[in-house]
């Protein structure tokens, strides 16, 4: 059967990367089905979308502004002209269903779905819904969440548990041969990222940080981000730490990392919870309703995780906490055991069928 589907999703990768998930399952079980993602102008999305041959179609449109009120004019006026473009698009290209991933990028394009007759569903990656995605509640005639806890933020009578897709194709990806990176195959190894977009405040720390790994029996691959690397690059590290400014798919490289410093985006998450790897979690305290912090909380609470708040980034905090958790490996496996208990495999197919059933007739 072949499926025409829109897919919004934008802003970071923690919202494009299991919108990717989702078309990659649906290419997998529907080789012949056409899609059309619809983003941004300006973000993430524009530039990785067409690498992956899916069609795109940008849109002007922004969040609004806590601090400065008076650019929600602007915002305004962009948003009722992506709806217009957006309904637009959509009556052309004539999906079966339209999908949001989350950002705002997501509020006109299934708004103007429903409004134009179309089946629409939204998925939510994180403990604490998006303004986007509450919005949108609404006008979505399936809602499917990440954490079971999230049920109830919603209409309980759409809305699904059905967990993120990314850690479903997590477990399907071929892992990396480390020797590709300049890494040891038998040396142990511990993953700094900070996200799609990397973290400047926590970067500063972490360049002072690398110099307690020297003479360690275990390497360190250390993730800048883009927009730190060329400064970063510039300062002396000891042998066993290699900087890298962005890994193209990262799964790879985790699924030969013993240890993992991240930040708690939800894809992360799920992606750390299908492979079961033993994490430091230093949630971002930026991001709207302190979200990260809350995805971490479950895992935190049932010893799946360690948490190291950015406010506590001190000294040696992180090599101390690194150095216990090699020498005690029954933590470790502790923690590999508490991740089980969070695992579901088979979330990007839990998704298609929830999109079927809805396509066939279901409410």
């Amino acid at each position: 059967m072949r499926l025409r589907v829109v897919v919004s999703a934008g802003g970071t990768g923690g919202h494009i990367y299991p919108a990717l998930a989702i078309i990659n399952k649906i290419k997998q079980l529907e080789p012949d089905s056409e899609f059309l993602y619809i983003g941004t102008h300006n973000r993430m999305e524009k530039d990785i979308i067409p690498k992956e041959n899916i069609p795109f179609e940008s849109i002007e449109i922004y969040g609004f502004n806590r601090k400065n009120l008076f650019k929600n004019f602007k915002t305004l006026r962009c948003l009722h002209q992506a709806i217009k473009k957006c309904k637009k698009i959509i009556k052309e290209f004539h999906p079966d269903v339209v999908i949001g991933v989350g950002g705002y990028v997501t509020a006109p394009v299934i708004y103007a779905a429903k409004k134009s007759g179309f089946k629409t569903v939204i998925h939510e990656q994180n403990s604490v819904p998006g303004k986007a995605n509450l919005f949108l509640s609404k006008y979505a005639d399936r809602i499917m969440v990440s954490f079971k806890s999230t049920i109830k933020s919603f209409p309980e009578y759409k809305t699904i548990f059905t967990g993120n897709p990314c850690g479903e194709n997590a477990v399907q990806v071929q892992a990396i041969d480390k020797k590709t990176l300049g890494l040891s195959s038998n040396k142990k190894l511990v993953l700094f990222v900070m996200g799609s977009l990397g973290s400047s405040r926590v970067n500063e720390f972490l360049i002072k940080t690398m110099k307690f790994f020297q003479h360690k029996n275990y390497e360190i691959l250390f993730v800048t981000g883009k927009a730190d690397y060329e400064n970063i690059k510039q300062e002396k590290f000891p042998s066993n730490v290699y900087v890298v400014p962005y890994i193209e798919n990262m799964i790879r490289v985790m699924k030969k990392t013993d240890i993992i410093v991240s930040r708690a985006g939800a894809s992360t998450l799920s992606e750390i919870i299908a492979l079961e790897i033993p994490s430091i979690l230093i949630p971002s305290p930026y991001v709207p309703d302190n979200h990260q912090f809350k995805n971490a909380k479950d895992l935190i609470d049932h010893k799946a995780a360690i948490l190291v708040e950015e406010k506590n980034l001190k000294g040696d905090i992180l090599v101390r906490t690194i150095d216990e958790m090699f020498h005690n490996p029954e933590k470790m496996e502790e923690m590999k055991y508490q991740l089980k208990d969070f695992k579901l495999e088979n979330s990007a197919t839990l998704i298609y069928n929830q999109l079927q059933e809805l396509i066939d007739g279901g409410k």
